[in-house]
């Protein structure tokens, strides 16, 4: 049975979250990239060359700033384009309008060459990753389930003890909590969610004891 191994690096001042998942195959797929400064993207690089990985997917959960600033060292380092929900192109398009007030030299990530669907799933090496579509944080919002690994990538949407802020463009309280009800909630309790953001969590604690969904 193929095992997704997986690999989280926390990067740039909102300190985002990275994956980095891989199975037996050598081939990886990168989430989110939040690399920014020279020593991030050498210590993620640095981990693919030491397990010599095979990076063949480029992901993004959605496209706010803090979640794609390594999307161009990516491309430039391993010809991934990034591959998100077709309606997240507008934040995307968006960053560079507001990358420097926030204090970053951000270069553009490419644009997609392949969108995902709603539902489905992706797969690569020996490994599948379902497609969960959970926006309210974001207007198209992603999340990538392992049935297999029992775990979840979770982007911005649900945080230990917490939720995703709703109060950036596209964002929408209601619609938020409806996706973790109706597509997270229906996961199996023992589910590992990696956030955005923080430290993972898992679905039956966040049912159980989530204050945002026990009201």
């Amino acid at each position: 049975m193929a095992m997704i191994q997986l690999r989280s690096f926390v990067n740039n001042p909102y300190q985002e979250n990275t994956y980095i998942l891989y199975d037996e195959s050598k081939e990886c797929v990168i989430i989110d990239p939040g690399m920014y400064t020279g020593a991030e993207q050498n210590s993620v690089t640095r981990f693919i060359n030491a397990l010599e990985l095979k990076p063949v997917l480029l992901l993004n959960t959605h496209c706010h700033i803090d979640h794609v600033l390594g999307n161009k060292f990516v491309f430039d380092t391993y010809g991934l384009k990034p591959q998100f929900h077709e309606g997240e192109l507008a934040l995307l398009t968006a960053v560079p309008s507001y990358a420097p007030a926030q204090g970053f030299n951000y270069e553009p990530s490419p644009l997609p060459e392949v969108f995902l669907p709603e539902s489905g799933s992706i797969t690569f090496g020996n490994s599948e990753l379902e497609l969960l579509f959970a926006p309210g944080h974001s207007p198209a919002h992603l999340c990538f389930y392992s049935k297999a690994g029992k775990f979840l990538i979770g982007g911005d949407v649900l945080f230990y003890g917490s939720i995703g802020r709703t109060d950036l463009p596209g964002g929408n309280y209601d619609q938020l909590i409806t996706s973790i009800r109706e597509k997270l909630f229906s996961l199996p309790d023992e589910t590992t969610v990696y956030p955005g953001h923080g430290q993972e969590t898992n679905i039956g604690f966040e049912r159980q004891y989530n204050p945002f969904l026990n009201r």
